[in-house]
């Protein structure tokens, strides 16, 4: 069994993993490296193949013409719905002929991104429910189960490939969440199951393997908004709350309280646009009838006429907790809107800053804006959906690998995780297998 670590093993994105088996190569996802197009959600125009690989935000993997393998790919499983796990694909799939295979909602929001970005798409989709098996096409024997596993978006998987050589688990993202507020608890059951029958490889995200910790459940961030929104005084105030567009668990808690607030709940952006619509489309949505989605300028334009006349009867969602250029709350902090801040206005980031430098610079303007009209700012309520490395001492007890391969993060992560594999009884070299992108790994 030969594994190529195309993307996501050098920087914290870009994911590609290849697995080749006998004859057969699949490909573990297909995503964006997100820091050199920041603006990708809210920008206006498109881009191509040529220009993402220009700028290094898509995974290197014409390595696999220069190793004469480009032809044996047969599939593309993508894990979940995130764009740094799915965001190439309409870029990529084209060069294969292979079918893309994913959960419904997954392949909902490709298909958004494949209609956005205005691409020629010819590869066949198949969807495939969480908790189930699918007999991969043109293969000699290979067949794949999705797992269903808690990260912070729908449906997401982990990947088990089994093949002649073994079982290959791929596991990137996930966290161990019993408390779900929207979707099934992690299968454990079928992870113990693999690890009794035993796998070959473990490919494992790294990007919080250096934090000593369990990650909390998403009840905890349900509490904390239930806080902000429900025990600070906001009569009078326009309230703006900003997450990760993907993350619909969280923006039915932001709902919920929204309507104890007796607010009319305003969702703005195109990404929220994306994935709610995505979840409406599988039925995934239960906040539908609870909100106005609003994604075209004149739309957008029209609502905040009617949110500044009347600013304490609206919950404003929308885009811009990474600060980007153009995002709705960019836009809204820089006086590009009829919506214009006031003193004591609330701006609750339901999110982490992605810690990249244009990431962290973005937010700083952000709130030196934000501040300078003397607004009140809630920062990180929110909390992970990224295992920490107590979480992931579980997992990979749970699946006892022969061999594992540190994933999603810089190096100084893959060390990490690379570590506590040490401690776990592997070594280096050996059964840990630390790698960097565009590497081989032989086993």
């Amino acid at each position: 069994m030969k594994i190529f670590t195309i993307g996501g093993y050098s920087e914290i994105g870009k994911n590609m993993t290849a697995v080749q088996s006998a004859d057969d190569v699949t490909l573990f996802d297909c995503g964006l490296h997100l820091p050199p197009i920041v603006e990708l959600e809210e920008r206006n125009g498109f881009l191509n193949e040529n220009q993402l690989r220009r700028i290094q935000a898509v995974p290197d993997d014409l390595i696999l013409d220069s190793l004469d393998l480009r032809r044996k790919v047969s599939s593309i499983l993508i894990g979940h719905a995130h764009l740094d796990h799915v965001g190439a694909v309409p870029y990529l799939a084209g060069r294969y002929n292979a079918e893309v295979v994913g959960t419904p909602f997954t392949l909902a929001v490709l298909k958004t991104l494949i209609e956005d970005e205005n691409v020629k798409f010819n590869n066949k989709l198949k969807e495939i429910q969480p908790n189930s098996s699918y007999t991969l096409k043109n293969t000699t024997s290979s067949n794949v189960e999705f797992i269903n596993i808690t990260h912070s978006t729908l449906q997401c998987s982990l990947m088990a490939l089994h093949t002649r050589e073994g079982v290959v688990l791929y596991a990137n993202d996930f966290k161990f969440d019993n408390s779900p507020q929207l979707g099934k608890k992690p299968n454990y059951e079928a992870i113990k199951r693999l690890g009794k029958e035993g796998v070959k490889a473990l490919i494992v995200e790294s990007l919080y393997a250096t934090e000593e910790r369990k990650t909390p459940s998403e009840k905890i961030a349900r509490g904390l908004l239930e806080d902000v929104m429900l025990t600070t005084e906001n009569t009078n105030s326009a309230i703006i709350v900003t997450t990760f567009s993907s993350h619909i668990a969280r923006l039915k808690s932001i709902v919920d309280f929204g309507k104890k607030l007796n607010r009319k709940i305003v969702f703005l952006g195109r990404s929220l646009s994306k994935y709610v619509s995505a979840a409406i489309n599988t039925n995934l949505c239960p906040f539908k009838k609870d909100i106005y989605l609003a994604s075209y300028r004149h739309q957008v334009e029209s609502i905040f006429k009617k949110i500044n006349k009347d600013r304490d009867s609206y919950l404003v969602v929308c885009t811009g907790h990474q600060g980007e250029p153009g995002s709705i709350l960019d836009r809204i902090a820089r006086n590009e809107t009829p919506l214009q801040l006031n003193p004591k206005d609330h701006v609750i980031f339901s999110s982490k800053t992605i810690p990249s430098e244009i990431n962290i610079a973005n937010k700083k303007q952000l709130e030196k804006r934000l501040k300078s009209k003397g607004v009140r700012i809630f920062n990180d309520v929110h909390v992970s959906g990224h295992a920490g490395r107590e979480d992931l001492r579980d997992f990979i007890e749970m699946v006892n690998p022969e061999h594992i391969i540190p994933a999603h993060g810089d190096l100084q992560k893959l060390s990490a995780l690379a570590e506590l594999c040490t401690e776990l009884g592997y070594k280096i070299g050996k059964t840990c297998h630390i790698s960097q992108d565009l590497q081989k790994i032989a086993i």
